[in-house]
């Protein structure tokens, strides 16, 4: 709960919102215990008295009464019967959106058309109705306000629901034998209830606004009883001569309105679990760049050169260094791996290459990446805007949901040719096609109308490639692709990549967990802890004799085939929250080699520039890798 409010706070406006819908619900409530005159006492010689009159701090109206005293009392009324109308509506809408979402088939079609029927109407002209059919009165016109609000209410949750009744865990759920009550009640209502309250604080100050118009017309609240509309209606005969009758009540329903928006809005926004972080603003085109350090020169004149990158996320006062000074270079036609475990800087290296770290709360704070001589580190958008596809190309890891659902997988490519270079439509479409054959998708002048849902993982992690490949990049960076794969495919994706290596001279950048894969296909691989590189160099000498106790473990994590009662090894530990890096090395906590001065200072990355570099104080030998 504390952490809701303090999202809250980040939004000022909401805030305001908060703490002035505050002093009015806590005035509504003080209103009985204040010594106020009685608001339905008349006394018509005390007529129209302007506000600040003696005895009469908002002064009086067409009747003589306190109007202070009405605004109060009307105030505490009008806020009991919106909120009223907003629980009822909620409660009613939510549960027939439920009921809809959740069974479907002709339940959903017979309760979904019904609400469609009744959102065919203005709200106001079916108030109306109501109220008519039923009579005039207060009690009538919350039912009425709430019966035309259930339809929003119902539509929304139905959505809501119709999205979670097919999630694996409410099948989980039917297969251990619980019935759909509960069901509905343990695993979709949990899931819906954010959902209801954010739609709750939004709609009641327009509940509150309905149920005012109303007794404006004389529907809702009757004499002598008042209430903010009442009052309103009443004074409109007066609103020339003496308009304090109608200010008064106007301003009370303007606060309250605006106060429950701007408080919805900030509700909305806590209550959104990706919005938890803090990032309440839109990310910027590129990552945030704050390097207070002179930025390093090239370390080598490689296609791409990266010197001393550093990344962090600054999620309120907390700082997560996620690339902790990364050095890695790749040539032309070489294929560079990066391997190491979930949340070791992997992805987030990669990322920040071309600037799409999201901003707030990505911000690179120090280094260097070169592309052909230009730093690509805080360049102007536009840069990146022209190197992102056309030079520096880039392979998601789920190609579900890095391909459009809506568009066809040829108007995608299509639209990848022609973002770069422009070219008639039937031009870019042949182009399309040849890219499918070229990774080796059958059919492709059929498949090339085919919706991404209609075809295989392999097959859409083939067209994710074939984008990639659209405009000829010299560098594709491959975040993990082969990692939802079967095994089968795998191995077509991974022989697919190699041979456009060789053809095209393409350099790749392959994110993966699987040394099984850097064995296949990279030139060199980098191993990645803790936002750092700790090992370096050609495939073959690091897979064969690795030097840092990380790699070593990592590989023995590694299951082999044939190997009889061999035991299945795992690290020991968890690797170390990036906010809060110990001093030394990393690795130490986990490290079966670990000596007092691993702890002690900062360990450099050192080795021969050509050959296998460590960040490692007490190296693996091939000694002491047969006794761990």
């Amino acid at each position: 709960m504390s952490g809701f409010f303090r999202l809250l706070a980040r939004n000022r406006l909401a805030l305001a919102g908060l703490i002035v819908m505050g002093l009015v619900v806590l005035l509504a409530l003080l209103t009985p215990l204040l010594p106020l005159a009685d608001p339905d006492v008349t006394n018509t010689a005390n007529r129209f008295k302007p506000p600040l009159s003696e005895g009469a701090l908002l002064g009086t109206d067409h009747l003589g009464r306190d109007l202070l005293s009405r605004l109060m009392w009307g105030t505490r009324l009008s806020l009991a019967v919106g909120f009223a109308a907003a629980v009822i509506a909620a409660t009613l809408g939510a549960a027939i959106g439920i009921i809809a979402g959740f069974y479907g088939g002709r339940t959903d079609n017979v309760i979904m058309r019904g609400v469609d029927m009744l959102m065919a109407f203005p709200y106001i002209l079916l108030a109306l109705a109501i109220v008519a059919a039923l009579g005039p009165g207060l009690m009538n016109a919350l039912i009425a306000v709430a019966a035309v609000n259930i339809p929003f209410f119902a539509r929304n949750i139905r959505g809501i629901t119709v999205g979670i009744a097919h999630k694996e865990f409410v099948d989980a759920a039917r297969l251990s034998g619980m019935t759909d009550a509960r069901i509905i009640a343990t695993e979709v209502l949990p899931n819906v209830v954010p959902v209801i309250v954010i739609a709750m604080s939004t709609t009641v100050g327009w509940m509150i606004l309905e149920t005012a118009g109303l007794s404006f017309l004389g529907l809702g609240s009757q004499p002598p009883q008042a209430d903010l509309g009442s009052m309103l209606g009443e004074a409109r005969s007066a609103l020339i001569t003496n308009p304090h009758t109608s200010v008064v009540p106007g301003v009370m329903i303007l606060i309250i309105v605006m106060a429950i928006n701007l408080l919805g809005d900030g509700v909305r926004d806590a209550l959104d679990p990706r919005l938890k972080s803090g990032a309440l603003s839109r990310p910027m085109p590129t990552t945030l760049v704050d390097r207070s350090a002179p930025v390093p020169k090239p370390s080598d004149d490689g296609l791409l050169s990266i010197t001393a990158l550093e990344t962090q996320f600054r999620v309120k006062d907390r700082v997560y260094r996620a690339v902790g000074g990364v050095d890695l270079h790749v040539e032309p036609g070489e294929c560079l791996g990066i391997i190491g475990e979930s949340g070791s800087g992997k992805s987030v290296t990669a990322l920040s290459i071309m600037g799409l770290v999201a901003s707030p709360p990505g911000v690179i704070t120090g280094g260097a990446a070169y592309y052909r001589g230009d730093d690509l580190i805080g360049a102007p958008y536009e840069v990146l805007r022209s190197l992102r596809g056309r030079h520096v190309a880039y392979i998601f890891q789920d190609p579900l949901a890095t391909l459009h659902p809506l568009y066809t997988v040829g108007d995608q490519l299509i639209e990848a040719v022609r973002a770069h270079h422009p070219t008639p439509r039937a031009e870019a479409r042949v182009r399309a096609i040849s890219l499918l054959k070229s990774v080796r998708i059958p059919n492709a002048e059929q498949r090339i109308d085919s919706y991404p849902h209609e075809m295989s993982g392999g097959m859409r992690q083939r067209v994710g490639i074939a984008m990639a490949l659209a405009n000829d990049p010299d560098i594709i960076i491959a975040d993990e692709p082969t990692t939802a794969l079967d095994v089968t495919v795998q191995a077509q994706i991974l022989s697919l990549l190699n041979d456009l290596r060789r053809e095209r001279g393409l350099a790749i950048i392959f994110i993966t967990h699987d040394f099984g894969v850097v064995a296949q296909l990279c030139d060199r691989v980098a191993v990645m802890y803790a936002g750092r590189i700790v090992e370096g160099g050609p495939t073959d000498t690091i897979l064969n004799a690795p030097a840092h106790p990380y790699t070593s473990r990592l590989m023995a994590c590694v299951p082999e085939l044939g190997q009889g009662r061999r035991v299945l090894a795992a690290i020991p530990g968890l690797p170390p929250a990036v906010d809060n890096l110990p001093t030394g090395c990393a690795f130490a906590d986990r490290c079966h080699k670990v000596q007092p001065a691993c702890r002690t200072a900062d360990i450099p990355l050192s080795g021969p520039s050509d050959g296998n570099r460590v960040r490692c104080i007490f190296p693996m030998t091939a000694s002491s890798e047969a006794s761990a």
